[in-house]
């Protein structure tokens, strides 16, 4: 029986980015490491392939400190650190065209459920291994504070994740919006967008131009900007203020939302726990006016 391991390769299934080991490690850097680490991430990936003065420049870091910071992460050199990030640079570009289905049509169906089983549950398990605690906790303060307006929206496919969340929140919060982008569509909301909102963006890749780009204006406009992505990090991630990625792997060349949409679950069960007894109180008025609402729309029979 084939497993995820021997079908996955570096562009489908990277065990570890390199983002991931900066998350991991950052307790341990020193002053001038986690200046590098800000830097990194702050250009990721792209950065990495800037030579180590370069790197350092950008960090206000000296090249040693880039070496050591290399070290500290793993690489046996900065050579291998680069190649490493190239590698996540194919993998970003990666789409169902190019990557290979675990499963071919010479597959059984108990070869695709156990396949499918073992992908998902290691997506989720390697989704939460590695969240940032303190970019979660982050989130969670954000969503719970009913001063801020909320705004959810993605991509082609991202979007449903959104407003899965725009869902829930509104049963235990006011003042949430789900944006349902598309051509000529952006400018009621990019006028009204300011220091108040906070944007939840999910974008995976292949990452949408429009998606980038309302959430950059976002950002530009004051706006608070929590990222939803994957490993390998969307452009957005450069000017975000908070940062959660998830696994994407899936049986199939198309990428999966279960880990995403497992986090999403996990910032609606947060945000319940953090607001309690407001939270009860608000499903409690919502049940309320619906069962008024469907009380109204019956037909008068006498």
């Amino acid at each position: 029986m084939p497993t995820p391991q021997d079908h996955g390769d570096a562009s489908r299934a990277p065990a570890q980015t390199v983002a991931d080991r900066v998350r991991r490690a950052q307790d341990s850097f020193s002053a001038g490491e986690r200046k590098i680490a800000k830097a990194l991430l702050g250009r990721y990936p792209a950065a990495g392939l800037e030579s180590t003065s370069a790197l350092a420049a950008r960090a206000g870091a000296s090249a040693p400190t880039v070496v050591r910071f290399v070290a500290r992460l793993g690489f046996a050199g900065y050579r291998d650190f680069q190649a490493a990030l190239r590698d996540e640079v194919q993998a970003r570009r990666a789409s169902p065209l190019t990557l290979p289905a675990m499963i071919t049509d010479a597959s059984n169906t108990s070869e695709l459920v156990e396949v499918a089983a073992d992908v998902g549950c290691a997506a989720l398990k390697q989704t939460f291994a590695a969240l940032p605690a303190e970019d979660f906790e982050r989130a969670t303060e954000l969503l719970c504070d009913t001063s801020r307006r909320i705004v959810g929206f993605g991509g082609r496919f991202t979007s449903m994740l959104a407003e899965y969340l725009d869902l829930h929140l509104r049963l235990m919060r006011p003042d949430t919006l789900l944006h349902v982008r598309g051509p000529g569509r952006d400018e009621g909301l990019a006028a009204d967008l300011g220091p108040r909102d906070v944007c939840v963006v999910f974008d995976l890749r292949r990452y949408q131009r429009g998606t980038v780009e309302l959430a950059r204006f976002a950002h530009g406009r004051g706006a608070t900007v929590v990222l939803v992505t994957d490993p390998w990090l969307s452009p957005i991630a450069q000017f975000a203020d908070v940062v959660l990625p998830t696994r994407v792997e899936a049986p199939s060349p198309f990428d999966s939302l279960v880990a995403p949409l497992a986090l999403t679950e996990a910032l609606v069960a947060a945000v319940q726990a953090r607001l309690g007894a407001a939270a009860t109180q608000r499903m409690r008025a919502v049940d309320e006016a619906l069962a008024e609402l469907e009380l109204g729309s019956e037909p008068d029979l006498g």
